[in-house]
Formats: structure tokens, C-alpha cells, sequence
């Protein structure tokens, strides 16, 4: 099923499924150590424009394959 719900002030679509699950599907957020965001400076290249587009677009997007990534040492 496709619902429709505000995002950041915006009406987008998602599959209710779906919703909210970016984070735990996404590499970025599965322990790189590329993956800084909260340090603009030093954050992933890769991230940072994928967060632009997704800020420009109003969409969510998930990496499932990336050449950068790496984990951090536990």
C-alpha cells in the first residue's frame, strides 16, 4: 500500500512498509567510518551528495552498494 505523509514540510509518497526503514537498510548507516554526518568537513563524499539530492528532491534514499565502504574497528 502507498500512503502519503509529511516529510520536513513536504507531501511525499512511500510504501507504508517502507516507512522509515532508510536507516537500517542504508550501508552508510551500518558502522562506516567514512560516514560522518555530523561533521561536514570530514563526511563521505558519496553521503553528502546523496543527502543533496535527496534535500534538493524531497526523497529518501538508501545505499545498498557503495566502492567506500568500510567499518569502523570495533
Amino acid at each position: 500500500m502507498i500512503e502519503k505523509y509529511e516529510h520536513h514540510g513536504v507531501l511525499v509518497n512511500v510504501q507504508s512498509h517502507l516507512k522509515g526503514k532508510h536507516r537500517e537498510n542504508c550501508l552508510c548507516f551500518q558502522n562506516c567510518k567514512f560516514f560522518i554526518p555530523d561533521d561536514i568537513e570530514k563526511n563521505c563524499e558519496i553521503a553528502k551528495a546523496n543527502f543533496k539530492n535527496c534535500v534538493d528532491f524531497n526523497v529518501v534514499l538508501p545505499v545498498y552498494e557503495c566502492p567506500k565502504y568500510s567499518p569502523q574497528k570495533e
